[in-house]
């Protein structure tokens, strides 16, 4: 295959819309500081995610650490291992300890039932992750946080758009983080978004992610410089227009790889959740070589060398990542240690020929018989 296919690609609005909706900018010249595209999408995000309320910051990563930050944690935080690594470095740089639960093997978010046992009294918070949009035991997660008086903070960067039992997915815990990085089901170019209901945890978050500038005279709080600016805002209006149709394209992708692999033994890919409505983020397969007869890793270079570029991810886990040498023991997480051994997300996205789809599946189906 001559051009190369990626594991994902970014979804983009028609070039003319995009030029219409930075237009005004010319006029304006306001580039930055929370203009009118910024506000204007806090507005439709609300909306559309169905939450109380946003905040809209540069990126996904900085969303997470101001999140952790404005919740004034000290101590442990309970969260899993199988996620990108933003999750832990998050924990890490606001100087708390990461303790590391193990994952569910069917849905590969943390273990509900597995938390309890690791909450000591340095224990402030948990932070779970909704996986390649599988959404975490939200129930039981926040009972055992009301139980013990914990923090809960959702890293919802898969999620973008699900639903719960018809609730949309930012509205659990105490906040949520959602990643609006150019790979996402949605984007902005680059960027993220908090979501909450405590005006109070809000109004921190605004003076972190603005210098702590509360007025021209003003400056009441050590901040940062977190903030959206108009361009991706502009993106994102663009972009959320079309969502529900590049879901719906998604879905098609999805469901053309389970018709063509879910004949094969050895090989499992994510079922989806009842009750939720998902977004078709990822594809992720796991392969048990002793059955398929092929390891995750063979798999990969052969659709490598037809220019198809699968990933996979999360390997490692971020509990073995070199950083963190010394300080933490993947063996601790047994499930998610060899889950992140056996994953590969295959390529998915909106503008995925159905060819293109065959063609994986035939090189997967090819390598399994040998």
């Amino acid at each position: 295959m001559e051009e190369k296919i990626l594991v994902t690609r970014s979804s983009m609005p028609p070039l003319e819309e995009f030029i219409k909706e930075i237009e005004p900018l010319w006029e304006s010249h306001f580039l930055t500081n929370m203009g009118e595209k910024h506000k204007c999408l806090e507005t439709e995000l609300k909306k559309y995610l169905g939450v109380s309320d946003i905040s809209l910051m540069v990126n996904g990563h900085l969303a997470l650490e101001l999140a952790i930050q404005a919740m004034n944690l000290s101590g442990e935080v309970i969260t899993t291992p199988y996620t990108f690594a933003s999750t832990t470095h998050a924990i890490v740089r606001n100087g708390l300890t990461p303790v590391f639960c193990d994952i569910d093997e069917k849905t590969f978010t943390i273990d509900a039932d597995k938390i309890e046992g690791l909450i000591t009294e340095k224990t402030s918070a948990i932070i779970p992750v909704h996986v390649y949009g599988n959404i975490c035991d939200v129930e039981k997660i926040q009972e055992i946080a009301d139980r013990y008086n914990l923090k809960v903070i959702y890293d919802a960067a898969h999620a973008f758009g699900e639903e719960y039992n018809g609730i949309g997915v930012g509205n659990f815990g105490d906040a949520s983080m959602f990643s609006f990085h150019a790979t996402k089901v949605f984007n902005t170019i680059e960027g993220g978004a908090v979501t909450f209901k405590d005006s109070d945890f809000g109004l921190d978050l605004y003076r972190l992610k603005n210098f702590g500038i509360r007025g021209t005279e003003r400056v009441d709080y050590v901040g940062t410089n977190a903030k959206m600016n108009e361009f991706q805002a502009a993106m994102g209006l663009c972009n959320l227009r079309h969502i529900t149709e590049e879901i719906e394209k998604r879905r098609i992708v999805y469901e053309q790889y389970v018709s063509r692999l879910s004949c094969v033994k050895g090989i499992r890919f994510m079922e989806l959740q009842n009750n939720v409505k998902s977004n078709y983020a990822y594809f992720p397969v796991i392969f048990n070589e002793s059955k398929c007869g092929v390891s995750r890793d063979r798999i990969h270079v052969a659709l490598a060398d037809e220019n198809i570029i699968s990933r996979k991810y999360f390997y490692p886990i971020t509990n073995s990542f070199e950083c963190y040498q010394d300080r933490f023991d993947a063996n601790e997480t047994p499930i998610a240690l060899d889950i992140s051994k056996r994953v590969l997300t295959l390529p998915i996205y909106a503008d995925l020929d159905l060819g293109v789809v065959d063609k994986i599946c035939d090189i997967i189906l090819n390598e399994c018989k040998q």
